[in-house]
């Protein structure tokens, strides 16, 4: 079954948790950014080594108003348990909810199950799905991971820096960029309203042989500071 996609709303979470049997997605996210990562399942080593990754960056996911959300297929006595062991085995302490979904029902939904890999019980598996929403539910952006490669924390970052700055910029981020590095004009702008939001001397066309010798209304590649580091 196909899940949710970019700009869809995402469903709204609502069950237990290794604290809560009454826990509520959307009451807990309220205003903020959410950030929802899927685990293939509670006891496995590559999703230890991410939860306590995840934990260690509580701050920097703060920082950004960004809350985040563990889920997998077990139930809150399982999450509790493995819990200790993250902590045992990452020095980190768990303390963003982490949802319970043991009867798949809301993995079906989302269209996160891998039917190739499987648990002892012969029950499909989540994928290592991310889903970086907005504050209005939607979802801004989607990655997804087989089971046997752990998250990139430091993309997740990386691409909530982005999103939120060109949510409130005409700006695009090309390929690597971190925050503060230089950005995209945004390709819908022409060159005259390049001029009226960034000034004429407050970007850079790259000149490229298709442009050559003509005189278009818009170049599409131009590079402009970060406004935020203004």
């Amino acid at each position: 079954m196909p899940g949710p996609t970019i700009n869809d709303s995402f469903p709204n979470l609502k069950g237990s948790t290794q604290d809560s049997d009454s826990f509520d997605l959307y009451e807990y996210l309220g205003d903020s950014w959410g950030c929802i990562f899927m685990h293939p399942g509670d006891y496995t080593p590559v999703c230890t080594t991410e939860l306590g990754t995840a934990a260690s960056y509580a701050d920097k996911f703060a920082e950004r108003n960004v809350k985040m959300c563990g889920f997998s297929c077990n139930d809150s006595e399982s999450h509790q348990g493995w819990i200790k062991d993250i902590k045992a085995a990452t020095g980190q302490d768990v303390e963003f909810p982490m949802f319970c979904d043991p009867s798949r029902e809301n993995a079906v939904s989302l269209g996160i199950l891998d039917q190739t890999n499987k648990d002892a019980k012969g029950l499909p598996m989540t994928v290592r799905s991310v889903f970086i929403l907005k504050p209005n539910k939607t979802i801004a952006l989607m990655l997804t991971y087989p089971a046997s490669t752990g998250r990139n924390f430091d993309e997740i970052i990386r691409v909530v820096d982005s999103l939120q700055l060109t949510a409130n910029q005409k700006v695009a981020t090309p390929a690597n960029w971190k925050n503060g590095e230089e950005v995209i004009v945004n390709f819908p702008l022409t060159d005259k309203d390049a001029d009226e939001f960034f000034g004429k001397d407050g970007y850079r066309i790259v000149e490229v042989p298709s442009e050559q010798g003509k005189d278009i209304p818009k170049h599409y590649l131009r590079y402009t500071k970060d406004p935020t580091t203004k």
